[in-house]
């Protein structure tokens, strides 16, 4: 058992590539000491990261762009080639998503116009098999490594995350059909399709992930210099 003591606050994003996560942090806040609580702060992830960076919350999946330099474990939302839901759509003029910095960069890196979609929305437009260029293919075929959108960054308890890091990776998450059906009224994408989306995302930040990010990091100084 990990002994925590007081509260932690944890940036919580409910985009559908999370949820094998979330599903994971219930049975693990449940099994671990009393005198551990767990708050969750609601939000997208540009606005996440803020909260994180002005340390309104104690750790939270990092947008890649803001997790440079961070303290950080081994997991990630990461596409290994196509993801589905981080894509350009046809516009006449070039759109940002507000919700994201991570992904409207990597628009510019790979020089695709049109209307930036992160995150459910993106992947329901997808679906419908409409015209779309899919950030993390084009990604994968033009440097040939997997894009890294996102790191569980921590502020302080390392040994707690990188205790969540060692029981998640190990293990297979199988959704409760009760959280699938919920999440499939919340987003409107069926469970069939949940299910087949969350086949395309990886949460190993292993070597060839790491590779991936210090790539984005370099192009990345091109266009907008990190800190």
């Amino acid at each position: 058992m990990l002994l925590l003591e007081g509260n932690v606050v944890f940036g919580k994003i409910e985009y559908l590539n999370l949820l094998p996560f979330h599903v994971f942090m219930k049975r693990f806040v449940r099994s671990s000491q009393a005198s551990m609580s767990m708050n969750y702060h609601k939000d997208v992830p540009a606005k996440t990261n803020k909260k994180f960076l002005l340390r309104r919350v104690d750790a939270a999946f990092i947008s890649s762009i803001r997790a440079k330099g961070r303290e950080h474990i081994n997991l990630g939302i990461i596409a290994k080639k196509e993801v589905l839901s981080v894509i350009v759509t046809p516009s006449q003029k070039h759109l940002s998503d507000k919700e994201s910095e991570t992904s409207n960069l990597l628009a510019k890196i790979l020089h695709l116009k049109g209307e930036v979609l992160i995150g459910d929305k993106a992947l329901r437009y997808s679906l419908q098999n409409k015209p779309y260029i899919d950030m993390a293919k084009r990604w994968n075929e033009t440097y040939n490594l997997p894009f890294v959108f996102a790191l569980l960054c921590y502020h302080k308890d390392k040994n707690l995350y990188k205790k969540i890091e060692k029981n998640f990776l190990k293990k297979k998450i199988k959704i409760p059909r009760y959280i699938l059906k919920e999440a499939a009224s919340r987003t409107q994408v069926s469970e069939q399709n949940i299910l087949r989306y969350l086949t395309y995302i990886s949460y190993d930040f292993d070597t060839k992930a790491k590779r991936g990010v210090q790539k984005f990091y370099k192009e990345a100084q091109k266009w907008s210099p990190i800190r």
